[in-house]
């Protein structure tokens, strides 16, 4: 195999694989958001799953693609592992529809209708009409569908530019003599594998050895075996994609591989135990792209046949082998607290959603304290989790503030319904402190990557003011989720503590960008910290005065701290004066304050 060659080979799969790109992302962008919202929706039964996978997958031209986009649904939430398993069974049929489409590529004549359908004049005709809607019609419709005739153009270009490439090795025995090594099962499988996996497509892989074809030297015990890897190696792109997902994106891209390596492992045991007994006439049969084709869509078509009735089976086996922890078992449980039946009987519903706003309330804490926790030691792993953890807050918003509107719908007692009225009043309140966190660990994220820190003296105050915030929130979760209104009734004096502080420092950060301290880089991401700080210890404090307002006859939160503040009782006076003194910064200048953070 010459330079000139392995040049020209190498050439035409660039076309190739960069036709087939152009072609599928114009497809895609024709297909819009619908596209998303067709496989989100139609995945009630297995069958429809495959059926939809496939049907994708055959559009796009790209099982990985369609994979990739289901492991995005399953780690957003919007689709379970188990939806997901029969749309990837299908995008596995999917993508063998690109090899009968290379196959056109392969059409051959000399004259009449021969010559009207063979590739160099489909592909012509094809590049011509996609060349004129793209240059000439403004319309974008009109323009992706060019790119879309342009791609498919580029494509057949490219596979006969490798097809042409390869043509003369038919006559050299050096290259037919490697190519029979192949025929080895487990040298063909690791063949299939290495080759997917540099090139991250299956449809690729399968184009390539469909060129090979042409030289009349790859025989059915070749392919076969190569093809089989082939599936294996698919899996590449799709498990890179999982990367920096939550577990159930993870479960989702090895349900891929799982299916590839069951294909492969079943299929090799049967057929060479049978053919070791029997001696199959047909291993040495040549092998063309039509019949390269055809192999690959009734092996997985097999496949998937016999996978589909396990579908429940691989679902626990993806689970068993990406395991959740302790904590995430935890939020788990919470949501199966959310029980449609307990819906008829108020009582228990009520006392089920209680349970699971503890720990909606639990979580949103402990994220801030995560986000401070960055600015003592700061990972993008760490970052990472707090972004997962937001999500997972905003759940717990979506499924309680949709089984609450429910439960409003039912007979209540008066009792219950203040406490129904008291969780719709505070599930906002918790969702949008974890807002907060988010905030918190993107001014530490700017801090970290632009390597600026905080004057001594701002970051004591800051210290100050984050254990302020901390006591705030033990203090509102804990009443929260004991129902304690003695711990609810100490919210509001340290609110106001935590909003006088935030003013303060303020004014003391402007004293020193005056005079040189800090500058103003550091003192945008500190008034924004002070921002959030204190909207953190507002929301604490609408958490409390739902809590206590709603044990009177009615609910006014405006009322009620206008109350608090304009009569001063004695208690909360005193819990004013307690706060003032342990967070007043002057008395504790010069003392190490503990700034509040967790893992």
């Amino acid at each position: 195999m010459g330079i000139t060659m392995i040049v020209t080979l190498l050439s035409g799969v660039a076309l190739f694989l960069f036709g087939m790109s152009l072609m599928g992302d114009g497809l895609k962008r024709v297909a819009g958001n619908k596209l998303e919202l067709t496989l989100y929706r139609l995945t009630n039964t297995p069958i429809k799953g495959v059926l939809l996978g496939a049907g994708v997958t055959a559009i796009i031209q790209s099982s990985s693609a369609t994979t990739v986009m289901v492991v995005g649904f399953v780690n957003s939430g919007m689709m379970k592992v188990s939806q997901a398993i029969g749309i990837i069974m299908g995008a596995n049929i999917g993508t063998s529809i690109t090899g009968w489409i290379l196959c056109l590529s392969y059409v051959e004549g000399s004259g009449g209708i021969a010559q009207l359908l063979s590739a160099s004049m489909i592909s012509a005709v094809v590049a011509i009409i996609g060349m004129i809607f793209k240059m000439f019609v403004k319309k974008t419709p009109y323009q992706v569908i060019g790119d879309i005739m342009l791609g498919f153009s580029i494509l057949m270009v490219g596979m006969q530019t490798m097809s042409g490439a390869v043509s003369p090795l038919k006559e050299n025995p050096k290259f037919v003599g490697a190519l029979t090594m192949f025929s080895h099962p487990l040298a063909g499988i690791m063949a299939g594998i290495l080759f997917t996996a540099v090139l991250q497509s299956a449809s690729a892989a399968v184009g390539i050895l469909q060129a090979l074809s042409v030289t009349g030297t790859i025989h059915f015990a070749t392919a076969l075996p190569i093809m089989m890897g082939i599936g294996v190696g698919a899996a590449c792109p799709v498990l890179l994609s999982a990367i920096g997902t939550n577990k159930n994106g993870k479960r989702t891209a090895l349900i891929y591989l799982l299916n590839d390596l069951f294909g492969m492992v079943f299929w090799s045991i049967i057929f060479y135990s049978v053919h070791m007994v029997v001696q199959f006439p047909f291993m040495n049969v040549t092998m063309g792209p039509v019949q390269i084709a055809m192999m690959n869509t009734i092996y997985r078509t097999a496949t998937i046949t016999i996978l589909l009735p396990l579908i429940k089976w691989i679902e626990r086996l993806v689970f068993w082998l990406v395991k959740d922890s302790a904590e995430e078992e935890e939020e788990l449980a919470d949501f199966e607290l959310l029980e449609e039946r307990f819906l008829a009987y108020p009582a228990i519903a009520i006392n089920q959603s209680h349970r699971a706003m503890n720990g909606m309330a639990k979580k949103a804490r402990k994220n801030i304290l995560r986000g401070f926790a960055l600015f003592e030691s700061y990972s993008q792993d760490k970052f990472q989790k707090i972004q997962e953890k937001e999500n997972l807050i905003d759940k717990y918003e979506d499924r309680l503030g949709t089984y609450l509107m429910q439960l409003t719908g039912k007979e209540l007692n008066a009792s219950q319904t203040k406490q129904l009225s008291k969780f719709l009043h505070t599930i906002g309140d918790f969702e949008r402190m974890g807002d907060h966190a988010i905030n918190i660990s993107e001014a530490a994220q700017e801090l970290y990557e632009k390597k600026l820190t905080f004057s001594d003296e701002a970051q004591y105050e800051l210290n100050v003011l984050q254990s302020a915030v901390q006591e705030i929130l033990e203090l509102t979760v804990n009443a929260f989720c004991e129902d304690n209104l003695e711990l609810a009734v100490k919210v509001e004096p340290l609110r106001e503590i935590i909003s006088i502080l935030c003013d303060e420092l303020k004014l003391r950060h402007i004293a020193r960008l005056r005079t040189g301290k800090c500058k103003l880089k550091q003192g945008f991401a500190f008034n924004d910290l002070l921002n959030n700080l204190e909207r953190i210890g507002a929301h604490c404090s609408n958490v409390a005065v739902a809590m206590i307002e709603l044990e009177a006859a009615e609910f006014d939160t405006h009322e009620y701290l206008r109350s608090v503040k304009n009569l001063k009782n004695a208690n909360y006076s005193q819990q004013f004066e307690f706060y003032e003194k342990k967070y007043d910064i002057k008395i504790k200048k010069g003392k190490k304050i503990k700034k509040g953070g967790s893992e």
